[in-house]
């Protein structure tokens, strides 16, 4: 009997998400299993049996009448939820150590740029000026973390290695050794007046779309070595309502920010964002994925699941993540 065939369906135009680079290691790692791109799985859509996405088109994953899974080849779900015609089949979001390693390299990262003064000491260098600020310690500073599932768990642990003052923040409560969890809207106030860095790795639902707001920036603590407020979101650009960032940043409310994230992607040549100072600026790479990691898990999920086991990190539909 032959096995059902593998669509990808994948948008991107960075050298990470070049289609044919994914083929090639779909082919590699699927054995005798048809891996089909774009056109050549809408040519004979009945045998198309599980997708592997990025973006795909609206209405794209409906042509495939026996479609039983769909694997967003991203951790952010948001895209592939916002098709209203979304077949009801599992879609299972990729969760691997791959992934998770280089969103905690970011994060660490960039919470240490901003803790050792980064900007202010590359703008020294540019004015060949040798003149060191006090250094504090990293106990000096307090992390918060909004979203802590596998991402941002894994952040606190380090950063809290590290030595900084680590608490997170959920929709759900959560138990972290060594890290102050707070949850629920009742908490979230008492989570951002402790917050000296700011890092955002929550999923992107109608409840979090621009939680990053001047509300939110104005309840984070104003009496740190920081001078003021930090904020970091590796998540998704729904996120941040991004005048208030640029406003808040203006006005001193936030005294920096490193956005790896945007609503428009890339961003236009005109943004403020490029040049402003106190912004450190990436091009949506914080967590680019390893193809060979991510086809190699994709193909033991449907091995799996056609042996009769269960799927891992379903998306539950409601909660969007």
């Amino acid at each position: 009997m032959s096995r059902g065939a593998l669509a990808l369906l994948i948008r991107g135009g960075t050298q990470n998400w070049s289609a044919e680079r994914w083929k090639a290691r779909f082919d590699k790692v699927c054995g005798d299993r048809r891996v089909l791109q774009g056109a050549e799985a809408t040519a004979d859509p009945k045998d198309v049996h599980y997708a592997a996405v990025w973006k795909p088109v609206p209405g794209e994953l409906a042509a495939f009448p026996n479609l039983k899974v769909i694997f967003n080849l991203g951790a952010g779900v948001d895209a592939v939820m916002a098709d209203q015609s979304l077949p009801n089949v599992p879609l299972v979001r990729v969760a691997v150590g791959d992934l998770t390693g280089r969103m905690t390299e970011y994060v660490v990262q960039h919470v240490l740029m901003h803790h050792r003064q980064e900007l202010y000491l590359r703008q020294s260098q540019r004015d060949k000026r040798w003149r060191p600020k006090y250094q504090w310690s990293a106990n000096a500073i307090s992390v918060g973390i909004m979203g802590l599932g596998t991402l941002g768990a894994d952040a606190a642990e380090v950063l809290r290695r590290i030595g900084f003052r680590v608490a997170g923040w959920s929709r759900s409560p959560k138990q972290i050794d060594g890290i102050d969890c707070f949850s629920g809207d009742g908490q979230i106030d008492a989570f951002l007046q402790r917050t000296d860095i700011l890092v955002c790795l929550l999923p992107l639902t109608p409840q979090t779309r621009h939680i990053l707001n001047r509300e939110v920036f104005a309840k984070l603590n104003r009496t740190s070595p920081l001078g003021a407020p930090v904020v970091i979101n590796a998540g998704r650009g729904g996120l941040q309502n991004e005048a208030d960032i640029l406003a808040c940043l203006d006005d001193g409310t936030l005294g920096a920010a490193s956005l790896d994230v945007f609503e428009t992607e890339p961003q236009p040549a005109e943004s403020p964002f490029w040049t402003h100072p106190r912004v450190l600026l990436t091009p949506h790479n914080a967590a680019d994925i390893d193809p060979d990691e991510i086809s190699k898990y994709v193909a033991r999920q449907i091995e799996r699941f056609e042996a009769g086991g269960a799927l891992e990190n379903v998306v539950e539909r409601g909660r969007g993540y």
